[in-house]
């Protein structure tokens, strides 16, 4: 039974960071991505940063590329997300997924989520 669980989120004022963790168990996840993805309320879920399995190819949505940095650490079974420099906009419950998918920026690849974490940014 594969589990996600996200940690780190929480309340803070734009312009400071908060780095996300999403602990992944149950199988081994060789040759597995890893994604983000964020939803704010009212609004659809998004994209936000996916990591391939080696950590040689990641994406990002264009409205995080340069702010936020997704990295993984294979032998702690565990996918970070660095959000720096956070926007108000930004706030939203944030999704880690994982999957063997060919299409990383696509929630449809994932068929495994976790409960989500919920970053707040105040103005």
């Amino acid at each position: 039974q594969v589990q996600l669980v996200e940690s780190g989120g929480g309340l803070v004022q734009a312009g400071a960071s908060l780095r996300l963790s999403c602990a992944a168990s149950g199988r081994t996840f060789s040759g597995w991505t890893m994604g983000w993805f964020r939803q704010a309320l009212g609004k659809e879920r998004e994209f936000v940063a996916a990591i391939n399995w080696s950590g040689g190819y990641t994406y990002y949505a264009d409205s995080v590329k340069g702010r936020f940095t997704i990295s993984r650490d294979n032998a702690l079974n565990t996918v970070y997300l660095q959000m720096n420099s956070l926007k108000p906009e930004d706030t939203a419950v944030y999704y880690c997924a994982a999957d063997r998918t060919v299409r990383p920026r696509d929630e449809a690849g994932y068929d495994y989520w976790g409960r989500g974490t919920r970053v707040t940014v105040s103005s």
